[in-house]
């Protein structure tokens, strides 16, 4: 199964200031406000949207192909996707513009002062998903994620008009897309991922209620956090999933990019739904359990134990057997 995943490409850069910002603030001078902190710790991370599905799913063996725009900064990025198995030739590469760009200084009461720098993210919008078709020889699936929202936006269309079935996984970017703009990246996917919060404002800004959205979408997956996952269809009961064995949290982030690396991935070798769901919660959870969302290592045994903690040996042996 030839997946492209096409969204964010970004990295973090975060920082630790071990004083405090408010002790900085003068109240009375804060329309000119000056502030340089002497940080002691920056972490520099890999992340987007689409890089981080696509490092899980190169380390599940699938091959994933990514989709997104990036600055000339990237090259170094670039060859740490390629170590992963990613499949990073589709990758759009701006003559004007760096990488996108998280920059945060949090201190030592966990306040922040943080800035994002769109940069290169804003020429995913002149990405054709029906090239990057050609040019890898045909596409089963475009999994369409939080990205530059008329990128968004136009690869759905073309999706649409060249018969790809397409994944929408608006995400983030659904706080700031209106009604209309939801719709139009929702309507008509082969699969729609949200949780269980961005289930509730999909329906509340279309105005569709549950069962519209499943009238126009293939299956619904909602994420559930502690409760696991569930995919509802259109007349078909639910197939709820619990979550996995986790063994500490150490960050959420990027763990709702490893599910889908799993799920996907687990459709992609003939796995069922329910085993799909199993497989993507485990993936979940090796995310969980590191400080980063491109930390984590996947291999055939980690997975399996974890399944077996989780959903039993026969599940662990089921699933076990496409990774080898």
């Amino acid at each position: 199964m030839r997946i492209a995943v096409a969204a964010s490409i970004a990295t973090d850069n975060l920082m630790t200031f071990q004083g405090r910002i408010s002790e900085q603030l003068i109240a009375d001078q804060l329309e000119q406000i000056s502030l340089s902190f002497l940080v002691d710790q920056l972490d520099v991370r890999y992340g987007g949207v689409a890089a981080n599905i696509s490092f899980s799913m190169g380390q599940l063996g699938q091959r994933p192909i990514l989709v997104g725009s990036v600055g000339p900064d990237f090259e170094e990025y670039r060859q740490w996707l390629d170590r992963h198995g990613v499949d990073t030739s589709q990758v759009r590469v701006s003559s004007e513009h760096h990488t996108a760009r998280f920059v945060c200084t949090t201190d030592q009461d966990k306040n922040q002062i943080a800035s994002f720098y769109p940069g290169a993210m804003a020429e995913a919008r002149d990405i054709s998903i029906g090239e990057v078709a050609d040019r890898v020889g045909g596409l089963d699936l475009v999994l369409i994620g939080a990205d530059d929202p008329v990128a968004m936006t136009r690869h759905t269309e073309q999706c649409r008009e060249l018969g790809i079935p397409f994944a929408a996984d608006p995400s983030q970017q659904m706080a700031l897309m209106d009604g209309e703009g939801i719709r139009s990246v929702v309507d008509g996917a082969a699969y729609l991922l949200t949780n269980e919060y961005e289930k509730s404002l999909c329906e509340q800004k279309t105005g569709w209620s549950d069962e519209e959205v499943l009238d126009r979408v293939g299956m619904r997956i909602t994420t559930l956090g502690e409760k696991g996952s569930r995919i509802d269809r259109k007349g078909e009961p639910p197939i709820h999933v619990p979550s996995a064995q986790v063994n500490t949290v150490a960050d959420p982030t990027g763990a709702g990019d490893a599910f889908r690396a799993g799920f996907f991935t687990g459709l992609g070798r003939k796995l069922s739904l329910e085993r799909s769901l199993q497989l993507g919660n485990a993936v979940a959870v090796h995310v969980l359990e590191t400080s980063a969302p491109q930390e984590h290592t996947l291999t055939t045994q980690s997975i399996t134990e974890r399944l077996s903690a989780s959903y039993g040996d026969e599940v662990a042996q089921e699933i076990g057997a496409t990774l080898s």
